[in-house]
């Protein structure tokens, strides 16, 4: 009986396993990065809205799930591994990638996604006309063209910025505060963000990348690479702090968010190396996770003591 058990223990886990690979939910940094924008942005919308903690946590919530739907059908993950099986087949870091190795058919991947679709097309549907719009744009049209940049431009991450970013302006939007100047410039400044971690997360594959006829700008950029990566940081921060201006933020979001910022991604740019995979994706890694945080902990501590 107990091997009964086991056998269809992992039988289940056979099954499974793939589903849960293509959704890339067991590397949950690429949820991270897209969700750490909203929380930015929507903090600051509730900052200046004086906005009860309740309704506050209830769209972080909304925010999140979105973000983790959002990650796993478009960049990076099913839409992008159903297009990209041919190229991820000459990569040593994706060859094993449920399409390309053939355990998700192309049929299944693409039923999975539309479940996605579906979900998220739910989460917009009763925002008002321009932030249903713009819902659609961001589940939609960025993610569907992104996996076609790497084909035709050495800027696939410019689109993906795009792409990964649109919780920002949203969080304003889903409020009925329309398209501000803060939530533009913050938009702006996660653009450069972007640019900055998958340039490096592009590093790990350099060379496999060329000989699979991949483009991206960790191969445009060549020697500059990192006085180039060094320029995106500083906008990044730049941003943060006009956003913090226009929002007249307070002393801990100066002092945690822009100063933190901007030593904790001067240590990064100091440490990486850009020849070595594993360093790449460790400082991907903490993106996703220690500097989105730092950020976001001085946007909170903002709103919360000035409620």
């Amino acid at each position: 009986m107990p091997t009964q058990r086991s056998s269809s223990s992992a039988s289940l886990k056979s099954i499974v396993k793939p589903w849960i690979q293509i959704t890339r939910v067991h590397k949950f940094a690429g949820t991270m990065v897209l969700f750490w924008p909203y929380a930015w942005s929507l903090t600051m919308v509730a900052r200046v809205l004086k906005l009860d903690i309740p309704s506050f946590s209830f769209a972080l919530l909304l925010g999140f799930i979105g973000s983790s739907l959002l990650h796993s059908q478009c960049a990076g993950c099913i839409w992008n591994d159903i297009l990209d099986r041919e190229f991820d087949r000459q990569v040593e870091r994706t060859k094993n990638r449920p399409v390309a190795s053939g355990a998700i058919s192309v049929p299944g991947a693409l039923v999975f996604l539309f479940i996605h679709l579906a979900i998220l097309f739910r989460m917009v549907w009763n925002l008002d006309e321009i932030a249903f719009q713009f819902g659609i744009v961001a589940i939609v049209v960025l993610p569907g063209i992104y996996p076609l940049m790497k084909r035709i431009t050495y800027w696939p991450q410019a689109w993906l910025g795009l792409a990964m970013n649109t919780g920002a302006p949203m969080a304003w939007l889903a409020f009925g505060q329309g398209l501000s100047n803060s939530a533009l410039t913050l938009f702006a400044g996660a653009w450069a963000w972007t640019m900055w971690y998958d340039t490096i997360y592009a590093c790990q594959d350099k060379r496999d990348d060329v000989n699979a006829g991949v483009k991206s700008t960790a191969l445009l950029f060549g020697s500059w690479i990192k006085p180039i990566l060094s320029a995106f940081a500083t906008a990044l921060i730049a941003s943060l702090y006009v956003a913090g201006i226009m929002n007249n933020m307070g002393t801990y979001y100066h002092l945690i968010s822009v100063g933190g910022g901007a030593l904790y991604l001067l240590t990064e740019m100091v440490t990486v190396d850009l020849d070595s995979p594993k360093s790449c994706w460790q400082t991907f890694h903490r993106n996703g996770f220690n500097f989105g945080a730092l950020v976001w902990a001085g946007v909170l501590a903002d709103y919360i003591t000035s409620m």
